[in-house]
């Protein structure tokens, strides 16, 4: 990677001299900057800096800390040929050494880079160009061009199975060659060598004959990946793969021709076998790694291509309906939707009544009922009723859209572990080249091997020595896991939080909508003089005209009672105590006992005693007054979830310390958490102070803190919080502000997600481990250190298929996740 490089990012947010100073203070501080100047008139941050010392994404969240924003141009490209580790290692150090590129981030998983750039300054040929030169090719930009991905593939593997095919058929005919005796031109190279002198073996003549078409024919695609690392001066698995390969045919025709080397030089067979295994390990982890990326095509894969629209007359009966293509769909359409058919858009159902299932969007598996009002999203599946729906988001703006963007996102990212594989395999091919050609003059100049043995070892060194492993090791297992956690309705964003939520100290709580539901619904009805419907009717009569959430609960509870409800005029909001309105010509009031004393109400003895008996509860108490007479009471509560006590309790059982941070009265927080059994409690706190309170509980960075909150209003907690949980309900998901989104508001998949960060950094150790192991063990093997005793030696081309089958081993322990079910969820099946 390019060491140092001056960039000019667009930065936004800067009004004044004083912000100028801030940024250029702050940078000055940090390790990597080696010169910065925020330019106020340009609004420009012109730095340079070490860009082994200081990421793209560090120097993104300082200006994002300060308060500013930085808008680079960014873009996702194709790229077909990348097969390992120092492949895409390749893409990013040569592509940031162009002027206007800020960051890039290939993926090998998923055959892609995503580039942070400057369109002013950079275009896509120039990036194409140094694609080109390194010997990939550019198949185009994500979401411009029309990539048919599957044609590529089967295309890729047909040509790899063919080279496979060809390979093996050739090596067998030359292995019979050399192990039946048949030698046809013993003749001719007999009369050759009388003729001129020149010794000629006439089976390695043969084998040249016979191997000379398969050989290029197999070998040619890693031949030419070789040269171009080579032309590059960048030293790359293909060019150990060419060196290994171009030994071991170059020996076998100098040994034909006694040129240097002796007629006992016979590698044809694994000259061309070598290749041919090399290529069965390609075509298996092509394979494998789209199944690695199976969760994302599945999620693509929900969304319609087509929708019915229909247009409805007076009666509410269809008129006129017609098919139209999703991207003809605007906002306000009306929507046909049939049994089995996917839902086009995110909208309301305006019309009809059908279950749904929501499965692919928040990983339960039953299906929810949806009628008039309901919210509904694109890509769930109507499963048994007609519904008509009214488009309220379409395109990229659907919930579907959101989680797609956002798993590919994080598939791509890295988490901090995977720095040092990058580390390993930066120094892992010169290293390999060092031991391969000192063993190799170890044996033959001081052990005094023959030459034929010191060249096996160093060819089977330089073939079964593959970074490949290590290179896949993260990406693979972070594509997985990343998938896995969508479909239980689990959005990580990127790979720091999937490193870091595994290993949280302190989980803090907002209260309202997430502990607790977050809609308040009315629990008692006290009547005096009047019946329950009576009371509710005089009561969401004149609630009816508020939007507060406990006027919307008397509403609904209406609603649920099939009660009619009255107009009322004269309707006045009592700031902090209540509604007053005329209904009927009667005045009516409802609101708390300070409204009732403030215009003279008398509250009996009884309707007090009433009063503190469901304050003690913690509930919310209206009182309704009609003509100057209570009439009743009603108290509201916000239900607490279901899963908030289990969610506590794994917690615990974790070892993780948990918080509740609600602005709520403190005998109202003491009470939820009393029943959940939250450790801490602070009640009465503003959404502004949760931040510093986020700030003393990590205590100077020793330690980690999750904030679970509502997304919105305790934004600044989300964000100061290491690990920030946003809790989303269908179109109501705040996408950018947790470094984790939960889908429906399950407070269970908070657990879940901290499992799944657990099992996937486990996972990616695991693979760690046995790629150093497989070259651990296989590279000493290889160097003959088992000769002396035993008398073994590793072949090439069985070293070759050792080296493939090490990457195959890595990407086939990422697939398992696949399967992988957190624990809470094992608990909670068992249950049900």
């Amino acid at each position: 990677m390019v060491k140092h490089k001056h960039m000019d990012l667009p930065i936004e947010g800067m009004h004044c001299a004083s912000c100028v100073l801030s940024v250029n203070k702050t940078f000055g501080k940090i390790e990597g900057v080696e010169e910065v100047d925020a330019d106020l008139s340009a609004n420009k941050l012109h730095i340079t800096v070490d860009t082994k010392k200081i990421s793209y994404e560090q120097m993104e969240k300082l200006v994002r800390n300060l308060g500013f924003e930085l808008h680079t141009d960014e873009m996702t490209i194709r790229i077909q040929g990348m097969h390992c580790a120092s492949c895409t290692m390749n893409v990013e150090n040569f592509l940031i050494r162009l002027d206007g590129i800020f960051d890039v981030k290939a993926d090998l998983t998923s055959q892609s880079a995503k580039i942070r750039y400057d369109s002013s300054k950079v275009t896509l040929d120039e990036i194409e160009k140094v694609i080109d030169s390194l010997g990939f090719e550019l198949l185009g930009v994500e979401g411009q061009t029309e990539i048919d991905e599957e044609a590529i593939y089967q295309k890729d593997l047909k040509e790899k199975r063919n080279r496979i095919i060809v390979g093996l058929i050739f090596s067998a005919i030359l292995m019979v060659l050399m192990f039946s005796g048949w030698d046809p031109l013993m003749g001719i190279t007999e009369s050759i060598k009388q003729a001129t002198g020149i010794d000629i073996s006439s089976m390695g003549l043969l084998s040249l004959i016979v191997s000379i078409a398969p050989f290029l024919y197999v070998s040619l695609p890693i031949l030419k990946a070789g040269g171009n690392g080579l032309a590059h001066k960048n030293l790359n698995m293909d060019v150990m793969y060419s060196m290994g390969i171009m030994v071991a045919y170059v020996s076998s025709i100098l040994g034909t021709f006694h040129i240097v080397l002796d007629h006992s030089f016979m590698f044809y067979d694994s000259a061309v076998m070598l290749p041919s295994f090399l290529m069965i390990g390609r075509y298996l982890e092509a394979r494998a790694k789209k199944r690695t990326s199976d969760s994302i095509r599945e999620l693509i894969g929900l969304q319609p291509t087509v929708a019915t629209a229909i247009e409805l007359d007076e009666n509410n009966e269809i008129k006129s309906q017609k098919e139209v293509s999703i991207a003809d769909i605007v906002i306000g359409d009306l929507l046909l939707v049939k049994p089995g058919d996917k839902i086009p858009v995110d909208g309301d159902v305006v019309g009809g009544e059908s279950y749904v299932d929501e499965s692919m969007i928040n990983g339960e598996p039953i299906p929810k009922v949806k009628k008039d009002g309901e919210e509904v999203f694109a890509g769930t599946i109507n499963q048994d009723g007609v519904l008509y729906i009214k488009a309220q988001k379409i395109g990229k703006e659907t919930v579907l859209s959101n989680i797609i963007r956002l798993v590919e996102k994080a598939q791509s990212s890295r988490p901090p572990v995977q720095k040092f594989a990058n580390t390993i395999v930066s120094y892992f091919i010169p290293v390999i080249l060092t031991i391969a050609i000192v063993v190799f003059l170890i044996w033959y100049f001081v052990l005094g091997e023959t030459l034929l043995f010191s060249l096996t070892c160093l060819i089977s060194i330089l073939v079964v020595a593959c970074p490949c492993a290590l290179g896949l090791a993260t990406p693979t297992a972070v594509t997985v896991g990343v998938g896995r956690a969508a479909e239980f309705g689990i959005l990580i964003k990127n790979g720091d939080t999937l490193e870091n939520a595994g290993q949280i100290d302190v989980a803090a709580f907002d209260k309202t909508g997430t502990i607790t539901e977050g809609k308040p619904e009315v629990d008692d009805i006290i009547t005096y003089g009047i019946s329950d419907e009576e009371l509710i009717a005089l009561a969401a009569s004149v609630e009816q005209n508020s939007n507060h959430p406990i006027a919307k609960a008397i509403v609904n509870k209406s609603k649920e009672m099939n009660i009619a409800l009255d107009s009322t005029d004269g309707f006045e909001n009592v700031t902090g105590k209540g509604l007053k309105a005329n209904l009927n010509g009667s005045e009516v009031l409802a609101g708390n006992l300070a409204l009732m004393k403030s215009n003279d109400i008398n509250v009996s003895d009884e309707a007090i005693d009433k009063y503190h008996e469901l304050e003690s509860l913690s509930k919310t108490i209206i009182f309704l007054a009609k003509d100057k007479a209570v009439k009743g009471i009603l108290s509201l509560s916000d239900k607490i979830k279901s899963n908030s006590k289990r969610t506590i309790e794994e917690l615990h059982k974790m070892g993780v310390e948990t918080y509740m941070l609600t602005g709520d009265n403190e005998s109202t927080a003491l009470n939820v958490a009393r029943e959940v059994g939250i450790d801490n409690v602070r009640a009465g706190v503003l959404p502004e102070n949760k931040l510093s309170i986020v700030k003393e509980t990590q205590a100077n960075n020793t330690k980690k803190v999750l904030f679970v909150g509502d997304g919105i209003n305790d934004a600044p907690a989300l964000t100061q919080a290491d690990i920030g949980v946003a809790m989303g309900n269908g179109t109501d998901i705040a996408m950018e502000s947790g470094d984790i989104v939960v889908m429906e508001g399950d407070l269970e998949n908070v657990v879940a997600a901290v499992q799944f960060s657990k099992k996937v950094m486990r996972r990616i150790k695991e693979n760690i481990f046995w790629a150093f192991a497989y070259n651990s063990i296989l590279i000493p093997v290889a160097a003959g250190v088992l000769y002396p005793a035993f008398g073994i030696t590793f072949e090439p081309a069985l070293a070759g298929l050792a080296m493939a089958m090490s990457s195959v081993t890595v990407i086939t322990l990422s697939l398992m996740l696949k399967r992988y079910v957190p624990e809470i969820k094992k608990e909670r099946n068992k249950i049900n």
